[in-house]
């Protein structure tokens, strides 16, 4: 979420099990799981979290989910796509381009997670 708060800006608040009353339902090896971690701009707000009460839940590549960022404009949404994409060469990728509905474009970050982008079409 750090890289997510640099490409964004913006205040992170994380909130790890250990720093709430439901601690003591869990061993202690999952204390310091993120239950919530919330990012807040003026442009965006966005929760995540690693929390995964159930033992039997494997996280594969494909199975969590996917992130949305909308704007109104292409180069509202480019600064925001260039800096997630960091530069990294991406198969998925999906430049920002115009669609019959908007502005769209996707790709997949360093950390495996996709990243959907919408846009007003333009009159």
């Amino acid at each position: 979420m750090t890289f997510y708060q640099e490409c964004l800006g913006g205040t992170l608040r994380l909130t790890q099990l250990r720093d709430t009353p439901m601690k003591d339902m869990f061993p202690p090896e999952k204390h310091g799981r993120i239950i919530n971690a919330y990012l807040k701009s003026e442009a965006i707000e966005i929760s995540a979290t690693d929390w995964m009460a159930s033992p039997d839940f494997e996280p594969v590549l494909g199975n969590t989910f996917a992130l949305f960022v909308t704007g109104e404009t292409h180069d509202e949404l480019k600064t925001i796509f260039d800096k997630l994409r960091d530069g990294e060469h991406n198969s998925r990728l999906q430049e920002l381009h115009e669609m019959p509905f908007g502005i769209y474009g996707q790709f997949y970050d360093r950390y495996g997670i996709q990243w959907i982008f919408r846009g007003a079409r333009k009159e």
